[in-house]
């Protein structure tokens, strides 16, 4: 290999790796500052800042393999999650019957608008972690599809405590999952009819920690009470 590139690609490395320690000690504090009851209520206000950081640090690591169709799939991703949602929380028919707090921010229609980032956040980070398998294209779908319904059955057990959200009666029906993977299902499929090639360093890792950030306080609540 060109010791030119070697060097560039080691510079890389290094740099996702800084950003890894950074990520991990970000997320640290988060538990941290949620677990402690005194600061609870400041930590918990500081989701959507938590969630716009999150979605920053994966749009420094982007590589644009079309822009012009990546941007209209991210605003379409933006707009279409957060109608599914403003949908789903005013009817019930989406998802089952649940309401927003305030921990996600300022909301339209009752429903956050940094939901629609969440679902451009989740779309493409678990796309980008089943593309370099081998498996068919169908199969690629399925498994990031799957991978998102996964995500969501982890923060649905703290979304409550986070004042994110909550359902009627306490748990999430069987529905909100069917339908979690029904959606899923159709935003990597319009991903790969656009063609597009998801790749990014740092976007399986930014869903990784997030989801060891869920489950360590969904502990820490659970032997809590």
């Amino acid at each position: 290999m060109n010791p030119g590139i070697q060097n560039t690609e080691n510079k890389i490395l290094s740099r996702v790796g800084v950003t890894r320690v950074i990520l991990v000690i970000f997320y640290s504090v988060g538990i941290s500052g949620i677990a402690l009851e005194a600061t609870r209520d400041l930590f918990r206000s500081l989701t959507p800042l938590a969630l716009l950081l999150s979605l920053l640090v994966i749009f420094i690591y982007h590589k644009p393999s079309n822009p012009i169709k990546e941007i209209i799939f991210f605003i379409s991703v933006f707009i279409a999650g957060f109608l599914i949602e403003a949908v789903g929380v005013n009817t019930g028919r989406v998802f089952g019957n649940y309401s927003y707090g305030d921990g996600l921010g300022i909301k339209v229609f009752g429903t956050p608008l940094l939901i629609g980032i969440n679902w451009v956040l989740l779309v493409w980070g678990t796309a980008v972690i089943v593309e370099k398998s081998s498996v068919p294209v169908v199969l690629k779908i399925l498994a990031a599809s799957s991978v998102m319904v996964l995500y969501d059955v982890i923060m649905e057990q703290v979304a409550p405590v986070m004042n994110m959200w909550s359902f009627d009666g306490g748990s999430p029906p069987l529905r909100n999952y069917t339908s979690w993977f029904l959606i899923a299902v159709i935003f990597h499929s319009l991903l790969k009819l656009a063609g597009i090639k998801p790749v990014n360093r740092i976007a399986p890792f930014v869903l990784f920690i997030q989801a060891i950030f869920f489950i360590v306080l969904i502990i820490f609540f659970k032997t809590a009470e």
